[in-house]
């Protein structure tokens, strides 16, 4: 059987690609799962609730565009942050990663490519590759906390074949907030150069120093701005696979009714349950900030105690990038699990080549880190990780 090569450039999710000795070594350790962005945050109750209220007679297609429900409570929700979007503006997705497909899909041609600024978030790979879509990776450092670099750095990566900007704020894997000076620059290059800028917004309540502005309050941006939400992270709901893409540009959106309408309706039953999270108070909020913000303290706390660690130094989200005196954080991601553990405990990290695209070395000595875990656990995790790097043969 023919096997298409657009599905052989989809590379395999680093995130999820130790998974399968995961699942082995589990039935006889515990490991602590400092590879995923799953919250353990118990998610508000208004979801089941909502959930709950589905009994219809017949289960019937909903609307392509989405539930009226979902689309005036994601309405509502940015007019509270300053942003004024209307109904028309805004699609129901099978989750961000739907929106983000349909986002490549709708602005980018077989041969195009995309300019994104490294580490990456690594599915990323997977929404291009499937479109036959290049990524111009834009390098960043950890020794300016993975800020942009200058307009004209980044305007020297710009091809004839370069159609958008993607870029997470805050950031995956890094957790950097852009600054707003940032943010103008890149506005500035997308209406230079008749681009598309998609923004990732799924952290955009995870902010913990400093002060966050959304690329949607640029309005000079409006008619080029591509918006990426979901209710994964916001409400501890990353089953619900709920998402949008928002954007107030009018051809844009014929095209994504398109994308809507081939895929026929998002499930209703998990767009009542979403509709209902957007009338979770804000009390919630600063709890979660609460709680993350200590999370993120501890990490940062960890890290620093580490000899030959250097870390990135988290804004927002719930990651954190790190450099490891070590060969290839591949092999110490399986080595942790298969030869190594404190009492039966071991834990489980992401490789960080796989956040890169300009370089296929790059990363071989870093990992992503998602502190999603309570103090109490991720301590132990990050206790067994030091011990790890002290016994890890490949150590540098």
């Amino acid at each position: 059987m023919h096997i298409s090569q657009r599905t052989l450039h989809i590379p395999t999710s680093p995130i999820r690609k130790l998974a399968p000795i995961a699942n082995r070594v589990e039935k006889t350790k515990k490991i602590y799962h400092l590879n995923i962005g799953q919250p353990d945050i118990p998610t508000p109750e208004s979801f089941f609730k909502g959930v709950a209220s589905y009994h219809p007679k017949v289960v019937a297609y909903g609307k392509s565009q989405g539930d009226a429900k979902l689309l005036e409570g994601i309405r509502k929700y940015y007019a509270e942050w300053g942003m004024d979007y209307a109904i028309d503006d805004i699609f129901v997705t099978n989750g961000g990663s739907e929106a983000l497909s349909f986002a490549i899909m709708t602005t980018c041609d077989p041969g195009d490519n995309v300019l994104m600024f490294e580490p990456f978030y690594a599915n990323y790979k997977s929404f291009t590759g499937a479109y036959n879509v290049e990524i111009q990776g834009v390098p960043t450092s950890p020794d300016t906390g993975y800020h942009l670099p200058d307009q004209e750095t980044v305007e020297s990566y710009i091809t004839d074949r370069t159609r958008a900007m993607l870029i997470t704020n805050p950031g995956n894997p890094t957790g950097v907030i852009y600054t707003r000076e940032e943010m103008d620059m890149l506005a500035r290059i997308a209406l230079k150069y008749d681009m598309t800028l998609i923004a990732d917004e799924v952290y955009r309540e995870f902010v913990y120093d400093g002060e966050y502005t959304s690329f949607g309050m640029l309005h000079e941006l409006d008619d080029n701005l591509v918006l990426i939400d979901s209710v994964s992270k916001r409400y501890s709901a990353c089953g619900a696979r709920s998402g949008c893409i928002i954007t107030k540009n009018r051809d844009l959106q014929q095209e994504l009714l398109k994308c809507c309408q081939a895929r026929l309706s998002c499930p209703n039953i998990e767009q009542l349950g979403a509709a209902a999270l957007y009338s979770t108070p804000k009390s919630y909020w600063e709890e979660v900030k609460k709680e993350y913000t200590k999370r993120r303290d501890t990490i940062k706390a960890c890290l620093a105690a580490m000899p030959g660690v250097i870390s990135s130094d988290p804004k927002g989200a719930f990651y954190v990038m790190v450099k490891m005196p070590i060969d290839d954080t591949e092999k110490f991601a399986k080595w942790l699990l298969e030869d190594f553990d404190i009492d039966g405990e071991t834990v489980m990290i992401t490789p960080g080549n796989g956040f890169y695209a300009s370089d296929v070395n790059r990363g071989q000595d870093e990992a992503r880190l998602a502190y999603v875990l309570n103090t109490h656990d991720l301590e132990k995790a990050m206790h067994i990780l030091a011990e790890g790097l002290k016994a890890y043969p490949g150590r540098k």
